[in-house]
């Protein structure tokens, strides 16, 4: 029997890429250009030491050098070279985004499914305390909890994980309030099974989807956060290169006519469409909804 089983996982294993192989060939265009484009953004944030020829804070020329030579996309208000800083900032933007939005999602998704399994005070006592933050605006909450404790970038992680925690828990919470009915949670719980067990190994598993869904959409929202808080000049804080700040560094380009600010916003919306992109496509797989031929 032992045998079987581990000569039958390679087979399963195959049979799954063989899988996920079919499902992104019938991918639309819009769904690989959105892989492509996040590919790239992964790749220049891992590499940016070996990309960027210069320091993300080296001054190595005059202010606002034009485009071309030794600089092609010129140099920021301070002399350092704009394309290095665009490539350092996907590092930056990037890495602390992603970092708050597993955080957020490791509170929100651990606390929907505690408040799901005890439905009781204990679910009450959290969904009201969600609520009450969600009630205020998170753009001014987290500008004035960052000007209080101060704006590093383990306070801008954590600030914005617990913000957008209380999404991930309403979220967590509504589906899988539709699973704890289910009768095999009722049977497992009878066998004796722990929280954590069912949380694991019953619930977790069939609320996946839209949690993946969810983490694409939240990723895009903590990074357009990020980048408005550093435009605000409360995020992510000099000389640390992000494109929020570069905005706002060289906005007074703008009246020059020089296009220069809107690199690092086009690098924001770039990303964020083609995230959106993908999800919509995952959603659209696994909702079991099909075109008409």
């Amino acid at each position: 029997m032992t045998t079987l089983q581990t000569s039958a996982a390679p087979h399963r294993r195959r049979s799954r890429w063989r899988r996920l192989g079919t499902e992104l060939r019938k991918a639309p265009v819009s769904a690989w250009f959105g892989m492509l484009v996040i590919a790239a953004y992964i790749f220049i944030a891992i590499f940016a030491p070996w990309l960027a020829h210069y320091g993300e804070a080296q001054v190595i020329s005059q202010p606002y050098q034009p485009w071309g030579g030794g600089f092609p996309l010129g140099t920021d208000q301070l002399g350092r070279d704009i394309l290095s800083r665009l490539i350092y900032g996907a590092r930056n933007t990037l890495g602390i985004a992603m970092a708050t939005t597993l955080l957020s999602f490791t509170f929100g998704v651990l606390l929907g499914l505690v408040a799901a399994l005890n439905a009781g005070w204990l679910d009450q006592l959290l969904s009201r305390a969600v609520d009450i933050l969600m009630s205020i605006p998170s753009l001014i909450f987290a500008l004035l909890l960052l000007a209080a404790f101060g704006s590093s970038v383990p306070n801008l992680i954590f600030i914005l994980a617990v913000l957008d925690a209380t999404r991930v828990f309403r979220l967590t919470r509504a589906v899988a309030a539709n699973v704890v009915v289910m009768d095999y949670i009722e049977v497992a719980r009878l066998r004796g099974e722990s929280m954590a067990w069912l949380m694991r190994r019953e619930i977790l598993p069939n609320i996946l989807p839209p949690l993946i869904a969810e983490f694409g959409l939240r990723f895009c929202f903590v990074f357009l956060s990020i980048s408005a808080l550093s435009f605000l000049g409360v995020g992510i804080q000099p000389p640390t290169a992000d494109w929020g700040s570069m905005v706002r560094e060289n906005a007074a380009l703008i009246s020059y006519s020089d296009v220069t600010p809107l690199l690092p916003a086009g690098a924001i919306a770039l990303l964020t469409v083609s995230v959106n992109f993908v999800i919509d496509w995952f959603l659209h797989r696994t909702s079991g909804l099909r075109d008409e031929r």
